[in-house]
């Protein structure tokens, strides 16, 4: 009897130790969004798999035991935890934080514009936000891809590769992206963005882990430009643990890339470092030869110390730095429209020379306080250095490049020694654009949440003290040109072109409050701004600035900048959203000139549900002066002066929808979206301007460079094992100067291209890519300034392997 019991007893147990169990669960973001393509992995067994479009996973065949999964997915931060196998075991779920943020997920929405992935849906104004799974979808460098699939962007490419970007939102503009606030980790990023807010420097797109777009009253708080919007780049968060990524990637062209990141977080101490590195040998063909591409490089590190997470008041200080240079071969001078029909990718002999150089290097000191449950302050100490000398052709003959180009019939001489055509023994002045900024300053912003029975409250107050400088000391070195080949004949002296320093001195503060009751949420906020822009110029004989030649001026601005949003949730799915607000641009140091002014109005409508989700949102513009700049990038003398232009109206429709057309389906997805932006911007007053890019403008007369159709659809296949994209934009025209569409030829090409990626998984930590940008090789007109007709792009090929570890 007893050796029958002890045999039974040893069979139960031996059954026992190979039973075989299954895990399973559910994978979500905080806000119970299901997560397809997760990555569960035991480590332990060496099994893993992903998540269905449920966020559903089951790994079967698992002993008894206790274990460590890990999951993971992109652009949100690794979860390991500890499980236990069996017979007991249940279904769980397990909840996964963006990692865009260094901070706890609890404050990330006093840090963030958009709240990210998770507060996106209740902003009450139009925002967008693309986080790291679809930057990584095509890997661009290029911001002006990035962004094209977002209504209410106007883009006008110069160089093809996006290395100075002009953006605007809503018909700001888009002159050097100098009519809309562009953050990094929500700092100021233009070089001098109150002196000088034409951006000659952004920052690096491929090195950032999400961006954010504002729109609309709610960005009142971003500042000084409040007129159309606020882009926030947020950077390489530091990892919860030891973890890495790297990036290779090589294409047409001579297209070469590398960006790598490695992190650790202990209790107290986290770090990361990154480098993003990218060069190009250029698809312009210079006449007798020569490199049209560019080199950058990119280097950060972050340091973050902390209280215990579970201290009473949690705190953290972050120190980040970084460094950023560039080379790149690039030109202001264009073609003629006959030279860009029989080559569109020629590039004239007489910007042989032409290359731009910079430094930049950014320092920054954040801390933040959870002081009590109910009140978050966030304060960062900033000081950003840059330097850029754009050494390029400028005249010929004394004519500047801009001038002969958009009078070819009457400069047969001069436009010969631009292509090469006829010898010159001098008179080519090729300018040292030589400049150096500074911005720097201290933020901090408090906010204090709490409920009071069925009303929620949110009080946020900021301030900002500020000052930025940007110092030119410029020359100009005469050449000649023999057989197409540029000679060096008088080396000239720095400071003898232009040789003057402006500083701006600013103190901006906001207060914003959001009240939520039950269906409605309102946000009435108040901005002040008080600018102070002061010009020293030397003169062109004082190159040691002793002050013999001196002359100053001054410009000074106060302003309220009030505004309101609200929404009305119609059910769980749909609510409308409207708002108005000031809008503002500081208007330099020029005296007499006026700040830019404008009252904003919008009202939209937003849907999601069952796969679909929806916005479409109508916006208008009331300028009483519109501003613009003399930009060498826009044909002028480069002053940067700005201009009084009166009275405008900008008026648009912005609509998107995205669909997952497998929806019901667990193991595939086929996401499509489109998204349409109608554009109408009119003078609404007569004028005569030195402004190379308005002239003379009659009322009615539309202003350059905004097209009044933009479409863009894009569409996917995703899978656990592969993601297949393919992404197309199209948009009408655009004036090249203030004018009407039916009067002269001054505009560009309509657009049209396509864009195709794969991204495919080979292993748990490696994955293949390969893509190819316009596909069709539509070459086309992107642009006549600021010399000449300018080229996009023509069809490039990338391959590359993208690690995890």
């Amino acid at each position: 009897m007893l050796r029958l019991l002890i045999g039974s007893i040893l069979m139960t147990v031996a059954q026992l130790s190979i039973a075989q169990y299954s895990f399973s669960g559910h994978v979500q973001l905080d806000d119970a969004s299901k997560i397809f393509g997760a990555t569960v992995y035991i480590s332990e067994i060496e099994k893993g798999t992903v998540t269905d479009k449920n966020g559903y996973f089951e790994i079967k065949d698992i002993a008894q035991g206790t274990y460590s999964v890990q999951i993971s997915s992109v652009g949100l931060a690794e979860l390991v935890e500890t499980i236990t196998i069996s017979a007991s075991s249940v279904g769980s779920t397990f909840i996964l934080e963006e990692k865009a943020f260094d901070l706890p997920q609890v404050v990330v929405e006093s840090v963030t514009m958009t709240g990210g992935l998770a507060g996106i849906k209740n902003t009450l104004g139009s925002a967008h936000y693309i986080g790291q799974k679809e930057i990584q979808k095509f890997s661009y460098t290029d911001i002006n891809r990035t962004l094209r699939n977002i209504p209410g962007v106007n883009i006008q490419e110069e160089d093809g590769y996006g290395l100075r970007p002009n953006i605007g939102l809503r018909a700001t503009g888009s002159e050097r992206s100098s009519k809309i606030t562009v953050m990094e980790d929500g700092v100021l990023a233009a070089p001098a963005p109150y002196a000088a807010p034409a951006a000659y420097y952004f920052p690096t797109i491929g090195r950032m882990e999400a961006i954010e777009i504002m729109k609309g009253s709610t960005q009142i708080k971003y500042g000084p430009f409040t007129t159309g919007g606020a882009i926030n780049l947020i950077s390489t968060p530091i990892p919860s643990d030891f973890s890495g990524h790297a990036d290779f990637i090589a294409g047409s062209d001579g297209y070469k890339m590398l960006h790598a990141n490695l992190g650790n977080a202990h209790k107290n101490f986290s770090y990361l470092v990154e480098t993003m590195q990218y060069s190009a040998d250029g698809f312009k063909e210079l006449d007798n030869g020569g490199n049209t591409g560019f080199n950058k490089e990119d280097y950060l590190a972050k340091f973050r110390v902390n209280t215990n997470p579970d201290a009473p008041i949690y705190q953290s200080l972050t120190l980040k730095v970084a460094q950023a240079s560039e080379v790149s071969n690039e030109t202001y001078l264009g073609l003629t429209d006959e030279d860009f029909n029989a080559n569109p990718l020629r590039r004239y002999a007489a910007s042989a020379n032409d290359v731009m150089t910079t430094e930049q290097d950014q320092i920054s000191l954040t801390h933040f306080i959870e002081a009590s449950s109910i009140l978050d302050i966030h304060t960062t100490a900033y000081h950003n250095n840059f330097s850029r000398n754009w050494y390029k052709l400028d005249k010929v003959g004394g004519q500047s490049i801009s001038a002969i180009l958009n009078t070819t019939d009457q400069n047969d001489l001069l436009l010969g020694a631009i292509r090469g055509d006829v010898d010159r023994d001098a008179g080519l002045a090729v300018k040292a654009n030589n400049r150096a900024y500074f911005s720097r300053g201290i933020q901090t912003n408090a906010i204090l949440h709490f409920n009071n029975n069925e009303l929620s409250h949110k009080i946020d107050i900021g301030l900002r003290i500020h000052q930025d400088e940007i110092d030119r000391f410029q020359w100009v070195d005469d050449y000649g040109i023999e057989d197409g080949i540029m000679k060096l004949v008088n080396a000239g002296v720095a400071g003898t072109e232009s040789n003057r320093v402006e500083v701006a001195n600013a103190v901006s503060a906001y207060v914003q409050y959001k009240l939520k009751w039950d269906k409605l949420t309102l946000t009435p906020g108040l901005r002040y701004e008080n600018i102070n822009i002061s010009r020293k110029d030397y003169g062109k004989n004082d190159v040691e600035r002793v002050g013999t030649d001196l002359s100053e001026r001054a410009n000074e601005v106060s302003i309220w900048i009030p505004g309101i949003a609200a929404s009305y949730d119609l059910s769980e799915e749909s609510k409308i959203l409207g708002g108005i607000h000031k809008g503002f641009a500081p208007p330099g140091s020029k005296e007499g000139t006026n700040p830019e002014e404008s009252w904003n109005m919008e009202l939209g409508y937003r849907y999601a549900n069952n796969g679909v989700s929806t916005q479409a949102v109508v916006y208008r513009n009331a300028y009483s002066n519109l501003l613009g700049s003399d930009l060498a990038a826009t044909g002028g003398t480069g002053s940067q002066d700005l201009f009084n232009g009166g009275e405008a109206t900008a008026m648009g429709l912005e609509a998107e929808i995205r669909y997952d057309i497998l929806y019901q389906q667990s193991n595939l997805s086929l996401p499509i979206s489109m998204n349409y932006t109608y554009t109408n911007t009119t003078f609404d007053n007569d004028f005569e301007s030195d402004f190379d890019a308005w002239g003379n403008v009659n009322s009615g007369d539309f202003l350059p460079y905004v097209p009044m159709h933009q479409i863009s659809a894009s569409m996917g296949i995703e899978h656990d094992k592969f993601l297949f994209d393919i992404s197309t934009r199209y948009n009408t025209k655009m004036l090249t100067q203030a004018g009407r569409f039916d009067e002269g030829n001054n505009f560009t090409d309509a657009a049209f291209t396509i864009d195709m990626a794969l991204n495919y998984r080979l292993n748990k930590e490696l994955s293949a890519f390969v893509n190819v940008n316009n596909l069709t090789n539509n070459i086309y007109i992107v642009s006549r300034r600021p010399a000449g007709v300018r080229p996009n792009q023509p069809r490039v090929f990338n391959v590359g392997l993208k690690a995890n570890f």
